[in-house]
């Protein structure tokens, strides 16, 4: 099963869109990013590239397309 669109949510992501997950998020969003044609990652945190632990990193950046960031969950 192949999807068009991946709408995921991270908790921490960086400029090229390595993503880390907490708690739930971490259940079908790295499933969902690696199974689509375009993923677009929401974040609750944007950092620099280099900033995150590379042993820590659920989604390589490989697989995201766009990164959309908002203070709030709700405001993704």
């Amino acid at each position: 099963l192949k999807a068009d669109f991946a709408l995921i949510r991270g908790s921490v992501t960086d400029e090229f869109g390595n993503t880390l997950y907490n708690e739930a998020t971490r259940n079908f969003n790295p499933m969902m990013a690696t199974a689509a044609e375009h993923v677009i990652v929401g974040a609750c945190e944007i950092v620099k590239v280099g900033e995150l632990d590379p042993n820590h990193v659920v989604t390589s950046g490989i697989f995201v397309d766009a990164i959309v960031g908002g203070e709030k969950p709700w405001q993704m």
